[in-house]
């Protein structure tokens, strides 16, 4: 028996991850345009009102995802928090270029921000319900390659529409080009959620998930989807309520600190690199940054297989180290130094964090049972958007304080600390040769065949009152009746 991971099934599924990252890319684009250039806000108080996502996200993730996976419709766990909260956000996406009004246009903005905080955990977790753990990696890598193109696109839709004229705003500019951005990206979510709905079968997807991680012994990955049976759903329902070992425990602990010091330190560049770039490089910060986001793209695949074969704590702990060299040599870049040079260590960051993106989730949920899935999902998005909330005020307040050259070695710190967080970490790593083991174990099991059961075998004393019976009925037959 040979598993394999099914790539169109993990494809569709990611449509939701895309229509996921393809909002946030134009969300972080276009909303502190138009907070600066729409409503003259100043820069500070933009900020405040940017950092609201990723504060509503510290204890609605993690409350969302415990939801789904108490959730049973025919339509899923995941589906119905993936569908409804993707049609409100599009709706108020859609309207906010509408709203001429700042107080009006902010709690349009908060309500389409717990609207998408419904149904990122819900929408993350399901990889983990369709795909067997081994293959958690790879399924990983192609939903985040999903998920980087969503972005692309919302990038393209800028470049199309022009949106960096927003400065120049007036009205002829506000009828056509800043509406049209808006409604882009909301019928490319729309067509992203209807993909979604055609093509994925949450439940049927589970339940095929489940029967492979049986017939593999993988009988920790029992879920709460609906079968039909007592017995199953029961148990699914005890092993979600199983308590971590000690050094389990202790690997969740070591890796949600792991995931927050490496976003402490990656967030602080991709936020403060464009000003770090114009004042001390004197170089444009575009072109850089979509180097890195390139880099990554095409490292999401090759990535997985990797960890699938070498594990993914050496993965993630490779990464890891590339970014510490990247950020620590980004330090010595002046001004005179080659450009190609910036090309080369934004590349090689690129790759390490792709490197720890694709494999440090799966490493999560990997400590949970099928019944919590969600709830892990939360725990993760909860550490890292903890560091995107800290990490951009702190390391700005350091620029204050010590001048902008401070931000490289920053980055570099934390990710050094977040490789010595992640040397304890001794649970949540399968390689696919767990997989082939169980494969070939589950294959032997059907070619031998059982031998009988002791309870089966004719005891002593059955054979001996049998012999007398016989013996009897000998020493007592009519002679007669021969």
């Amino acid at each position: 028996m040979k598993v394999k991971l099914n790539y169109r099934r993990t494809v569709f599924a990611g449509m939701a991850f895309f229509l996921i990252c393809m909002f946030w890319q134009a969300y972080d684009t276009i909303i502190p345009l138009v907070l600066t250039y729409k409503f003259q806000m100043s820069q500070t108080l933009s900020g405040s009102i940017m950092a609201i996502d990723n504060i509503l996200a510290l204890f609605m993730l993690p409350l969302f995802g415990k939801l789904s996976d108490r959730v049973h419709t025919k339509m899923g766990r995941r589906t119905p928090f993936i569908l409804v909260g993707t049609i409100i956000a599009v709706a108020l996406f859609a309207l906010l270029p509408f709203i001429d009004v700042l107080m009006y246009f902010v709690i349009t903005l908060v309500a389409m921000l717990i609207a998408m905080a419904v149904f990122r955990s819900p929408a993350v977790a399901l990889m983990p319900d369709i795909t067997v753990k081994p293959l958690r990696s790879k399924a990983n890598a192609v939903i985040n390659l999903m998920g980087t193109i969503g972005g692309i696109i919302a990038l393209l839709f800028g470049i199309v529409f022009a949106t960096k004229e927003i400065e120049h705003m007036d009205d002829v500019y506000m009828h056509t080009n800043f509406y049209y951005y808006f409604l882009a990206v909301a019928s490319a979510m729309l067509i992203s959620l209807v993909i979604y709905m055609l093509f994925v079968r949450e439940n049927r997807f589970a339940r095929d998930m489940q029967e492979q991680s049986r017939a593999l012994g993988l009988d920790e990955e029992i879920t709460t989807y609906e079968s039909g049976d007592e017995e199953a759903e029961a148990a699914a329902e005890a092993a979600g309520d199983r308590r971590l070992t000690k050094g389990e425990l202790c690997s969740l602990i070591f890796l949600l600190a792991s995931i927050f010091m490496w976003y402490m330190g990656y967030n602080a560049v991709t936020s403060k690199y464009s000003v770090y770039a114009a004042h001390i490089l004197h170089k444009d910060y575009a072109l850089t940054l979509m180097i890195a986001n390139a880099a990554g793209l095409v490292s999401f695949l090759p990535v997985g297989i990797i960890a699938s074969k070498k594990g993914r704590k050496k993965t993630i702990l490779a990464g890891v180290l590339m970014m510490v060299a990247a950020f620590g040599s980004m330090s010595f870049v002046t001004a005179e130094t080659p450009i190609a040079v910036m090309y080369v260590l934004f590349a090689i960051a690129g790759i390490g964090w792709a490197s720890i993106n694709v494999n440090s989730f799966p490493m999560v949920v990997e400590l949970c049972t099928g019944s919590n899935t969600g709830l892990y999902t939360g725990y993760y998005y909860t550490a890292s958007m903890a560091a995107q909330v800290v990490t951009p005020i702190f390391s700005g307040w350091l620029m204050d304080m010590m001048g902008l050259k401070i931000l490289c070695p920053y980055a570099a710190l934390f990710s050094a600390i977040a490789f010595l967080t992640m040397l304890p970490v001794r649970h949540g790593d399968v390689l696919e040769s767990r997989l082939e083991q169980a494969a070939a174990t589950a294959a032997v099991k059907e070619e031998v065949p059982e031998a009988p059961a002791v309870s089966d075998a004719p005891k002593a004393e059955e054979i001996a009152d049998e012999i007398a019976a016989i013996s009897t009925a000998a020493a007592t037959k009519d002679p007669a009746e021969e």
